[in-house]
């Protein structure tokens, strides 16, 4: 195990500051660095053409999974591990410092909380769908649009159920598809063959939960005819890759390609390798995810059914604990519920936002499916957060 980074002690304060303090100093950096304006909470109407061009809007959802800290992305030590985000990214977005994500930190029920717009309280290592609906679900009920038109690309065995709620008033079929691309590998490899294990692994914060992981004729018929590819081509491919979430934009960019969907919701996971106690692991996952976001942003502007009328949002699912709690293992794990693992951040870029501006006010991850619909035009009945007045 290599060594952890020393990091920048944090006087005593109640959560809230301690909160405030990070946000705070996320803007401060943003401001300097990179020259971002300071928003205010209404700024006039949205850059966004609406009338015909509306119709045409698509929206990307990046979840940057498996928690990052400031100590390791926005401090000074770590700036050097997300350049693709400073450098390109964040310029061109509204940058909001403070979103508190105050549910359950595991992160399929964190990922589920952000996908229904309510804090879900399902057991995270069970395979059981969202108790309310999904952005999936109203996106598809509310503008009557076909399956093929929302896609998740999840990255394990436990996130197969996000697509669709079990919530009986949007009823079977409305969700969206779900695409496991380690079901798909499994499905084209032999057993016992360990080429392609580095891109198997599929949980990484507890043994006791490692389901088989599944791939039959399905994810075969998957492969070939909505993503055309053949068996050998992405065998040969995958061989190439170095990660699961290398393996899923690979996936996401054949979806944008063969599909075009308006609502894509990509999760990444590698950054969770911080389990395994290998400080070097989880920085490598850090500098990757960042890469990874550059790469589907440069994906958006090179697919002429994306270029110049997406929406791309980044944000973490939550946090790790800071080093500071004594009844936290820091980069390790999220267990505690401190500050450091609660309060996160997002980026909006592309079509309907404003470029070079952070906004420092405290959100919640649930505001995201609100703003969702008010961006697309559908209404999230039951969720519980409220729509990000800068974005609309």
């Amino acid at each position: 195990m290599t060594a952890r980074s020393t990091s920048r002690q944090i006087p005593a304060a109640n959560p809230k500051e301690i909160a405030s303090r990070l946000g705070r100093s996320r803007r401060d950096f943003l401001r300097d660095a990179a020259g971002m304006a300071l928003g205010t909470t209404l700024m006039g109407a949205s850059p966004f053409v609406w009338g015909q061009a509306a119709k045409k809007r698509k929206v990307i959802v990046i979840t940057f999974g498996g928690g990052a800290r400031d100590q390791e992305t926005f401090a000074p030590e770590g700036q050097e591990n997300i350049p693709h985000l400073l450098r390109e990214l964040i310029p061109q977005s509204s940058f909001f410092t403070q979103v508190a994500n105050q549910g359950i930190l595991g992160h399929y029920v964190a990922t589920a909380s952000l996908a229904t717009g309510v804090y879900e309280t399902l057991n995270n290592f069970s395979a059981t769908p969202p108790e309310h609906p999904t952005v999936f679900e109203y996106f598809r009920k509310d503008m009557k649009r076909p399956p093929s038109d929302a896609w998740v690309v999840a990255p394990s065995n436990g996130f197969n159920r996000i697509g669709e709620s079990e919530c009986r008033s949007y009823g079977p079929g409305l969700g969206a598809r779900v695409v496991l691309p380690k079901h798909l590998l499994s499905a084209v490899t032999s057993k016992g063959t360990t080429d392609y294990e580095h891109l198997l692994r599929d949980n990484y914060e507890t043994p006791l939960y490692a389901p088989q992981l599944g791939g039959g004729e399905f994810e075969l018929r998957q492969l070939e005819t909505i993503l055309k590819l053949s068996v050998e081509d992405f065998r040969a491919h995958a061989l190439t890759l170095s990660s699961p979430d290398e393996l899923s934009v690979y996936i996401a960019k054949r979806l944008m390609q063969q599909e075009s969907p308006s609502l894509l919701w990509i999760t990444m996971h590698d950054i969770d390798i911080a389990h395994s106690g290998a400080y070097s692991l989880y920085i490598d996952a850090i500098q990757r995810t960042d890469r990874l976001c550059a790469e589907i942003w440069k994906t958006v502007q090179n697919e002429p059914e994306y270029a110049g009328n997406t929406t791309l949002l980044i944000l973490p699912d939550f946090g790790r604990d800071a080093d500071e709690d004594p009844g936290g293992n820091g980069f390790q794990h999220h267990r505690t519920g401190d500050a450091a693992s609660r309060t996160t951040w997002m980026m909006a870029l592309g079509a309907g936002t404003r470029q070079g501006v952070v906004y420092d006010r405290p959100l919640q991850s649930i505001d995201l499916v609100p703003s969702l619909g008010a961006m697309m035009g559908f209404s999230p009945a039951l969720a519980q957060g409220k729509s990000i007045q800068e974005l609309l």
